[in-house]
């Protein structure tokens, strides 16, 4: 009997235990499923932000009707292209869910066409009246983002729309199957040969325009820039800046950091560049006009006051511009229902110049710092974007500017840039892209152009360095240092903070090959303009034309990006553009609208220039590196000559499968061993150190995740000391100048006017901008046939330098020349393409458009 009981009693322990036990493992369970990420309930929530865009009205206080508890988001587009928008900085990590889920209500009409993103992907929701629905769309479908910075509810339509309402938005985990990732694919053969094509890398191609102080240390930023829009019309003395085209061509004063001119914004900008290491780029006016005056607070000196020259409305091919500013409506858009307003007076906002303001300022500048063989100011490019002055400057430069002018300008001020600091270089045409390489502004990207058939047919460039190359035959003194030309990525949406479709990023990806490849057609307007067969090759063009009219001149690029630096998509394009600068020999370049410190964009940089914390860096020497096929994985090599290590920088292109490669090097040093650093999408907040890798006979073989960077640093004696990973202390980005009450910050989409053949026809469509930290962002808006190219401003808050052109998007700077007033607007020249509008997006404004 007491066996019996005490068997009974053991029975009843072990089913006790094990109810316990399942209860237990249950909780486990439940307690791992993740928590919903609330973007909205009731408030928006986690830090979220309301980015909208117009035309919208928002209420995100609406108390009729709700989905759940007291309030809900009431949405109207009240015109065509509009977007809700909700931000988020840093972006979310979504590797915890699966789905988007919401509930949405569509008013007492229904039907409304809302388009859903998050930034790639798209779906297209359709509400019902009078009732809640809840929409589950899976991640999967919205392109699979591993993160998200931005959840956009926009209208994808040229015309209003009822209100409609949202409620409860999250990022949920319902449970769907995980995508099996692809199994490692066979990548192409890679190798590396250090006895073939030595050619030293010049430090300067890893500059920036406008980067922060925290950046530029933790970079040890070689060169740094002070250009755009904005700087063609700087008065240095009263520290002024003229904004032109970006916003309602204002006279915009400066913080000053002390009385003028020694507390001027450009001695701020050396001041840093001091306390960096850092070499600087100041730009130089050309154009012959300066702001007048220095008024504090508004109302403001503009080019076209409304009591002044009549009403004006809001540009054609600027629709999100208003007729006047916000914050001064005396000052208008220079638009009326004539077309451009002509015939202004200049002096409305500026003064006259001559080479005697710009050798006052270098004298200035010596004073301060001492002349550039000592340790002042070295760079001084010659204006910017000169063949865009009569669209971002057409105020002061209504006429499009010529081969003649440009060239007697050049020599007029060059020679007394040469004159105050014979030790200065100088960089110039400074062209904004494509068209103004071939031809000047009066042209309008034609080969039957007045102009280009003047000066017998001979493509602007080769032209301008012949007249250089004759200048210094008569006068002994070399007026050109360095051939600066801008460029951006042409192709739909690649110059964009938004990563984009798949498609897209593939896209992105392979424009880089602009820069080099003489077989590749470029896949945007410039291939289907049948000029020079579509093929840009920037860099082997530069050096053609470089070797053929005027031998000895550097090679700049002051204003290039490549978009998505936010991403792991844009990171990956700017490590393979660095890569390329330093294989092609490129001798100075500076990003526009650098990344901040924690986005993805700053680590391809660290990955060249401080890979461990440490402040090692690639190699300086190029040497010869071949991939099989470079559109899969790319390969870039150098010799360090600290310490001699070989640096190998591997650069998976794929956007969602590992590949597996080989890699050979022929040398006469024995390498045994490797450290290995990798960036990739599997930790976008460090640059990590894996094992060791090892090297056989002068090979092996590596597995290279998708959408990645690793960099191989070798050691010939066979002894590597172990670096721990590294993750840089993201100090809030340091602005040159304050930060203002209300900014703009205009992005520059520029497009030179004429289109060639075709040019994305693609209506405006949404965008976003994280920070509201100043950038220019040019992109291209085909617009109406306007002999040169013409700038778009976009309001948004935070003003920035708007940079400078580029038939398609231009890039925003960082740099916060703050005004008190505008939302920022966003400058534009329309490609010589076609005359189809596209209001294009960069983001770092609240507001894109696309």
């Amino acid at each position: 009997m007491r066996a019996f009981v005490r068997w009974s009693l053991i029975v009843v322990l072990i089913g006790l235990g094990l109810s316990l036990g399942w209860m237990f493992n249950a909780g486990i369970v439940q307690s791992q499923a993740p928590t919903p990420h609330i973007i909205y309930a009731e408030a928006l929530a986690n830090s979220w932000q309301d980015w909208s865009w117009d035309p919208v009205t928002v209420n995100l206080n609406n108390t009729n009707p709700v989905h759940d508890g007291s309030y809900s988001i009431a949405v109207t587009f009240t015109d065509g292209w509009g977007g809700l928008q909700f931000g988020h900085q840093p972006e979310v990590d979504l590797s915890a869910y699966d789905t988007l889920r919401f509930w949405i209500h569509g008013g007492v009409t229904g039907g409304q066409q809302v388009f859903v993103n998050l930034g790639g992907d798209e779906q297209i929701i359709t509400p019902s009246a009078n009732t809640w629905q809840q929409i589950d769309i899976p991640l999967s479908q919205l392109g699979s983002p591993t993160s998200a910075g931005v959840v956009a509810f926009w209208n994808n339509t040229n015309n209003a729309q009822p209100i409609f309402y949202l409620d409860d938005i999250q990022f949920v985990n319902t449970g769907l199957p995980t995508p099996t990732p692809l199994p490692p694919g066979l990548g192409p053969a890679l190798s590396v040969n250090t006895q073939a094509d030595h050619h030293p890398i010049s430090p300067y191609i890893y500059g920036m325009n406008f980067a922060d102080e925290d950046l530029a240390a933790d970079l040890n930023l070689p060169v740094r820039r002070w250009g755009g829009n904005s700087t063609s019309r700087y008065n240095w003395q009263l520290n002024v800046h003229n904004v032109g085209s970006d916003w309602y061509y204002e006279n915009i004063p400066e913080d000053n950091a002390g009385p003028l001119p020694a507390g001027s914004s450009t001695n701020q900008f050396v001041d840093q560049d001091r306390r960096t290491g850092t070499e600087t780029i100041l730009t130089m006016p050309l154009i012959g006009w300066t702001p007048k005056r220095r008024l504090e607070n508004h109302p403001y000196d503009c080019g076209f006051k409304v009591s002044k020259y009549g009403p004006q409305i809001t540009p054609p091919d600027q629709p999100w511009l208003d007729p006047v500013d916000p914050w001064d409506t005396d000052c208008g858009s220079g638009v009326n229902t004539s077309g451009n307003i002509t015939g202004n007076d200049p002096t409305d906002t500026s003064t006259a110049i001559t080479t005697t303001f710009v050798i006052s300022w270098i004298n200035h500048l010596e004073s301060r710092y001492n002349t550039a063989a000592n340790g002042g100011v070295l760079f001084y490019n010659l204006d910017n974007e000169p063949m865009l002055w009569n669209s971002t400057h057409r105020d002061v430069h209504p006429a499009p500017t010529t081969y003649d002018e440009l060239r007697d300008k050049t020599y007029a001020y060059a020679a007394a840039i040469k004159q105050a600091d014979p030790t200065a270089k100088t960089l110039g045409p400074v062209l904004w892209g494509w068209c103004a390489y071939f031809f000047s502004a009066l042209d309008d990207c034609s080969s039957s152009g007045v102009d280009y058939i003047a000066h017998g047919s001979v493509a602007f460039t080769p032209w301008y360095l012949q007249q250089m190359k004759a200048y210094e035959q008569a006068h002994g003194v070399r007026l050109l240092d360095y051939l600066d030309l801008h460029i951006y990525p042409q192709g739909d949406d690649i110059y964009s903070e938004d990563p984009g479709s798949a498609a897209t990023q593939a896209l992105r990806l392979r424009s880089t090959r602009a820069l080099w490849d003489p077989t590749y057609v470029d896949e945007s307007w410039i291939g289907g303009s049948s000029w020079e067969g579509g093929i840009v090759k920037l860099i082997p063009r530069m050096k053609q034309w470089v070797t053929a009219n005027y031998t000895g001149t550097k090679l700049a690029v002051t204003e290039y990006n490549w978009g998505a630096l936010g991403h792991i998509n844009g990171a990956v394009a700017q490590a393979d553009v660095l890569g390329i600068f330093g294989r092609e020999g490129l001798d100075l370049a500076t990003l526009w609208g650098p990344p901040t410190s924690d986005q993805p964009g700053a680590y391809a940089f660290r990955l060249y220039r401080n890979y461990d914390g440490q402040h090692h860096t690639f190699g300086e020497t190029s040497v010869q590196a071949t991939s099989a096929d470079q559109s899969q994985i790319a390969i870039y090599a150098a010799r360090r000559s600290s310490d001699n290590a070989l640096t190998i920088i591997v650069i998976n292109k794929s956007l969602d499968q590992s590949l597996t490669s080989s890699i050979t090097i022929t040398s006469s040093d024995p390498f045994t061993r490797a450290a290995v650093y990798r960036y990739s999408a599997a930790n976008l907040e460090t640059i990590e150190q894996l094992a060791n890798q090892i090297i056989t006979a002068n090979s092996f073989t590596a597995t290279f995740p998708a959408s990645s960077i690793t960099l191989f640093v070798t050691a010939v004696d066979d002894t590597l000391t172990p670096t721990p990973t590294w993750t840089p202390t993201n100090t809030p980005t340091r602005t040159p100048t304050r930060t203002p009450t209300r900014t703009v910050t205009r992005t520059p989409t520029q497009t030179p006017t004429r289109t060639p053949t075709r040019t994305p026809t693609r209506t405006p469509t949404r965008t976003v901008t994280l920070t509201p930290t100043p950038t220019n962002t040019p992109t291209p808006t085909s617009t109406e046939a306007t002999p040169t190219p013409t700038f778009t401003d976009t309001p948004t808050a935070t003003h920035t330098n708007t940079p400078t052109r580029t038939p398609t998007r231009t890039p925003p700077p960082t740099w916060t020349n703050t005004y008190t007033p505008s939302p920022t607007a966003t400058k534009t020249n329309t490609p010589t393409v076609t005359p189809t509008k596209v209001p294009d997006n960069f983001i770092y404004l609240p507001l894109v458009i696309k």
